[in-house]
């Protein structure tokens, strides 16, 4: 392998020639060899477009001339499209700012504007990455805004429109299920009757109320850190920097950035991504609320409940032919403890700001893009490879209404609670149905009986 020489405040360091990057990223990727998780392609495109905002606002203000900051601007057009993802190999395991990860985007910014220049590539010639590519801005305040951008893309175009995908099929399901009369169960014990379209219906009630909990923590999240610096005086930078930056941010992605209104909050503390991971933590609990009641009603499918059948996707067994498991729930459900886990990083490590800055900026940034790309994920394959063939299976299900004893509450009106009861407990414990057990003790008719307990009345 070919090294050049880069240097930095610490002195002169050994540099694979392929790569962009300069001293700081290989002193890093040497220091910091810890795990293997990276930060994920949206938050590199969210780097990208802030870093591309700041260039030509820097130009604009008079702070950067403005050769210099379109070789920036090219040099980003690269990173925001993906083809420079290779050159980001730190761990998420670093300095609590990001300062690692924020230097790796400052020093592959400027070795590729130097090479796009005609100069050789990484170096500090025409464009430096601290001077140039940084101008305005520290770690502090543009790792916040980056996490801040790389979230509100990732809610936008992935995990808003697979929720609604999934309220669509839900929505879909309920309708075609509404003449299904089935029993309802509470404690895991015979309730009263209702649909299985009221059933799914519920459903779609728990996700729609967790995606309005998205929406609306939206407006903090386009709030941005930029123009705060190093602890929120906006010391190096031009007094409209911030505003500039978001402008054209919101410019270039269509969502509605902002200065934050205390950008001393802003660098110090994180609970407008707390709140963002309490509205998936709460979207993880209606899913996993769900997958459990399809794996629930799709049991046996003889020695359980065996009230839904599931698409056969492939074997269930390496060891019992012909097994078919609910596949897709379990994966949904892993992926939504995966989520309340990453909740409870999020929430200790947004505790730990210390003064002037949170010292936990990496692992919030990881877990909560992890949690909305696993949950658009999953929401996915889960509406197309299990709801979108959910079909009842009606024998079943009119087997189990008949013979539930529950049904005897349609009778506690007219004769009584005490008197019900006693009909629902000898019939279970002469293993007869209900109908049996009432005639048999004298105070119903057989007429009464068919007119009063009418499960499809009862719902």
């Amino acid at each position: 392998m070919a090294f050049r020489t880069e240097s930095d405040s610490l002195g002169e360091i050994q540099v694979p020639v392929e790569r962009y990057w300069g001293a700081q990223t290989q002193r890093a990727l040497e220091q910091f060899r810890i795990g293997g998780e990276r930060f994920p392609r949206v938050f590199l495109r969210a780097y990208g477009l802030l870093k591309q905002a700041a260039a030509r606002s820097n130009a604009e203000l008079g702070e950067l001339p403005g050769e210099i900051a379109e070789l920036v601007a090219r040099a980003c057009d690269e990173l925001i499209e993906g083809r420079l993802d290779a050159e980001f190999p730190l761990p998420v395991w670093q300095t609590g700012s990001g300062t690692q990860t924020h230097m790796n985007v400052n020093e592959v910014l400027a070795g590729r504007a130097n090479e796009l220049s005609g100069r050789p590539r990484g170096g500090k010639q025409p464009v430096h990455p601290n001077d140039h590519v940084n101008r305005g801005q520290s770690s502090n305040d543009t790792f916040p805004t980056a996490m801040h951008v790389a979230a509100a893309l990732s809610v936008r175009e992935a995990l808003l429109p697979a929720l609604d995908r999934l309220l669509a099929t839900l929505d879909e399901r309920a309708r075609a299920f509404a003449g299904v009369v089935k029993i309802g169960r509470t404690h895991l014990q015979d309730a009263t009757p209702l649909t299985l379209g009221q059933e799914v219906g519920a459903w779609a009630s728990h996700v729609r109320l967790a995606r309005a909990a998205l929406e609306a923590g939206l407006p903090r999240l386009r709030q941005l850190a930029i123009g705060g610096t190093a602890v929120g005086t906006g010391l190096n930078a031009h007094p409209r920097f911030g505003a500039e930056v978001a402008r054209r941010l919101a410019e270039a992605t269509g969502i509605p950035f902002e200065p934050a209104p205390d950008l001393f909050a802003a660098l110090a503390g994180h609970e407008a991504l707390v709140e963002l991971s309490g509205a998936l933590n709460t979207l993880a609990t209606a899913l996993l609320k769900i997958a459990n009641d399809v794996r629930w009603l799709a049991s046996g499918p003889r020695s359980g409940i065996g009230e839904l059948a599931l698409p056969e996707n492939e074997p269930g067994s390496s060891i019992m032919p012909g097994k078919v498991n609910p596949t897709q729930a379990e994966a949904l459900a892993m992926v939504c403890t995966r989520v309340v886990g990453n909740h409870a990083t999020i929430t200790a490590a947004a505790s730990q700001g210390n003064l002037q800055l949170n010292v936990q900026k990496p692992v919030i940034a990881h877990c909560l893009l992890q949690s909305i790309a696993l949950l658009a994920d999953a929401a996915v394959s889960f509406e197309a490879h299990c709801l979108r063939g959910l079909e009842p299976r009606r024998e079943r299900i009119a087997e189990l209404l008949e013979r539930s004893l529950m049904l005897v509450t349609a009778l506690s009106p007219h004769i009584g609670y005490d008197a019900a009861a006693a009909i629902a407990k000898d019939a279970h414990a002469r293993g007869v149905t209900l109908r049996e057990a009432a005639l048999a003790s004298g105070r119903v008719t057989a007429e009464q009986y068919d007119a009063w307990v009418r499960p499809e009345q009862m719902v």
